[in-house]
């Protein structure tokens, strides 16, 4: 049965549900959620297109049908113009160049994480390499200190759990990071640093500076989107190369192309969503003013339509390959280029140093109705022969 709100259907196979849901009901009302799920390429990017008339104001995530959100909170509940203004405020951390100028430092954090690894025992990938990489990157963006990587994975992954349900435990963890951010964001008004914090304490948009809410509503965002997706495409891309030996085996030739189809593969972003703003259509179906709208990007890059008979299956030569892995419009997520970046250093170290990794047992895969993650993967770098 297809339960799109509840986070235990995500965890499972869910292809083939979405499969018949684009060949049979692509704009579809889930009744049970109260929301309009769209599962092809063509309306998802249509709807990412025009944030006119579907705004991110009132919400992105599943959870926002029920919870009221600000824009200081986020600026994934921005709309256009004010979305354009506060992303400049830290867009020049994550241009082109200045990604590519952080290239060094990922591999030496990557050769740092995989050296400490005994590659004869099983460890969890996760726990020992795909969350503590990006972590560690972003760490040193943010300007805070490296030996606060376990905290900020608590914090994080609390996070990503209230984006689901929100708790007491996820609360509380919030106010932690709160009063973290805060204390290190009073610490750069004083002694201004070359880091996001800095920037950020700095900033003005309009010729106002950022109220303590918007400085820590950009800090929460930062950590999470900084790592989060990173660690789940790193995740999810080691299993699906190790089940797919032949794709393994060709991902060498062109690692930056293997990343590209991991993301469409993996989809470590399920879903954003939309508020209708005004009375329209969608496809054939006519979308209501206040109706809430999920972009099922994990079913839109499975579409046929678009990645022909091969969308179900791993081909990491794929190209021309227009995923939705990190959205698309005014939303396209900002740190892009640097997961793209830290993927394929990571995957390019791996599959040199140790191309028969093996992954040992069953993924422990997150709850979610926003993540397709990975909470544990059992494996060993290099298995005895």
């Amino acid at each position: 049965m297809i339960r799109l709100d509840d986070p235990q259907f995500w965890t499972g196979d869910v292809d083939t549900a979405l499969a018949a849901l684009r060949r049979d009901d692509p704009v579809h009302w889930y009744a049970e959620g109260g929301f309009w799920a769209l599962t092809r390429h063509a309306d998802v990017m249509a709807v990412s297109r025009d944030p006119v008339t579907f705004k991110s104001g009132a919400g992105t995530l599943l959870q926002d049908r029920t919870r009221a959100v600000t824009p200081d909170q986020s600026i994934l509940f921005m709309d256009p113009p004010e979305h354009a203004r506060y992303r400049k405020i830290v867009s020049t951390q994550f241009t082109p160049r200045a990604v590519a100028a952080l290239e060094a430092r990922v591999r030496e954090i990557t050769d740092e994480v995989l050296t400490a690894i005994d590659p004869s025992d099983e460890v969890d990938f996760v726990d020992a390499i795909t969350a503590p990489i990006p972590m560690l990157v972003i760490a040193e963006l943010l300007g805070v200190p490296v030996e606060d990587r376990d905290r900020f994975r608590r914090w994080s992954d609390a996070m990503m759990d209230a984006a689901t349900e929100m708790s007491q435990e996820s609360l509380a963890q919030a106010a932690e990071l709160y009063v973290y951010f805060n204390e290190h964001l009073a610490q750069r008004r004083e002694q201004p640093g070359d880091d996001l914090l800095s920037r950020l304490v700095s900033a003005e948009v309009d010729g106002e500076r950022l109220t303590e809410w918007e400085l820590l509503g950009f800090c929460m965002t930062l950590l999470v989107a900084g790592n989060e997706t990173t660690r789940n495409l790193l995740s999810g891309g080691l299993l699906a190369l190790h089940d797919h030996p032949e794709q393994r085996a060709l991902a060498r030739q062109d690692v930056g192309r293997t990343v590209e189809e991991l993301l469409r593969f993996v989809t470590p972003i399920m879903l954003f969503c939309r508020t209708a703003t005004r009375d329209t259509t969608i496809g054939t179906q006519n979308i209501r003013e206040g109706d809430f709208v999920v972009m099922l990007y994990i079913s839109a890059n499975r579409d046929e339509d678009v990645f022909g008979p091969t969308a179900s299956q791993l081909d990491v030569s794929r190209d021309p390959n227009p995923h939705l892995g990190f959205g698309f419009g005014e939303h396209f997520c900002l740190g892009a280029g640097l997961a793209r970046l830290e993927a394929r250093v990571v995957l390019e170290e791996i599959l040199s140093r140790f191309p028969s990794y093996a992954v040992t047992g069953e993924p422990d895969r997150v709850p979610s109705t926003l993540l397709r993650g990975i909470a544990k993967l059992p494996g060993v770098l290099a298995p005895k022969q």
